[in-house]
């Protein structure tokens, strides 16, 4: 079953996604692959990568950051804390935004929206402020928006989402701890309204307790289709 009218969304563990849009826009979420437990090791990179989207400063979230910019060196987009301390870093091409703005790139409209989490990056030991912690939705020319949601608990204003982006597909941690477990993730996909979830943020680490059964079972009879990936699958 096509899910996509010519992109293409790979997951490669944890919370980090390859997005390829028809027109051959490359745009990488989140990158921790290094030290990622779930990393599909036989991963082909692409060619090149415009766009990195950072969610927060964890390091599970930015770990390979910079050395993904030292390859292909693409723009990076995030809160403007971050996005800060990637400039201070060495990063070139940063975009710096806030929650509830968004960003034209090609064929691409990215708007940062909320998230409920912490957010601090560990630079070499010393804990520093790294704004908030955001969500991404995503509109591509031609394609069912996608709503890529961060690290987040849940929360009311994800209703909001729906009345203003309609997301046709939303990638959902369930793995509770530090996140959503699958109850609320089921809630979660309720409130903005998404036909499709891919679930994220489980079963790295043995604390990440969610699994993608568990969320079908909140949403029985729902008609929200989950779509779990296996780490290096994709999804078009």
């Amino acid at each position: 079953m096509a899910h996509f009218h010519g992109m293409s969304l790979q997951w490669l563990g944890h919370a980090t996604f390859h997005l390829q849009t028809a027109k051959g826009t490359s745009i990488l979420i989140d990158p921790w692959m290094e030290s990622n437990p779930s990393f599909p090791k036989d991963w082909k990179a692409p060619e090149k990568i415009d766009l990195v989207l950072c969610s927060h400063g964890h390091s599970d979230h930015i770990g390979d950051a910079l050395s993904v910019d030292q390859q292909y060196h693409p723009t990076f987009v995030g809160i403007y804390e971050l996005t800060g301390w990637l400039a201070s870093k060495g990063v070139k091409k940063t975009i710096g935004m806030n929650l509830g703005g968004s960003f034209q790139f090609q064929d691409v409209t990215i708007s940062l929206v909320e998230a409920k989490h912490s957010s601090s990056i560990d630079d070499n030991g010393t804990p520093v402020y790294a704004g908030v912690a955001a969500g991404y939705v995503l509109q591509v020319e031609g394609e069912p928006t996608l709503y890529h949601s961060g690290d987040t608990a849940l929360f009311q204003d994800m209703k909001v989402l729906q009345e203003l982006y309609a997301p046709v597909i939303a990638c959902l941690p369930i793995g509770d701890h530090f996140t959503m477990g699958p109850q609320a993730a089921a809630l979660a996909a309720q409130y903005v309204g998404a036909k499709k979830i891919i679930p994220m943020h489980y079963g790295t680490f043995p604390v990440l307790t969610g699994t993608p059964e568990e969320l079908r079972n909140h949403l029985r009879g729902k008609e929200i289709e989950v779509i779990a990936l296996r780490p290096g699958e994709v999804c078009k």
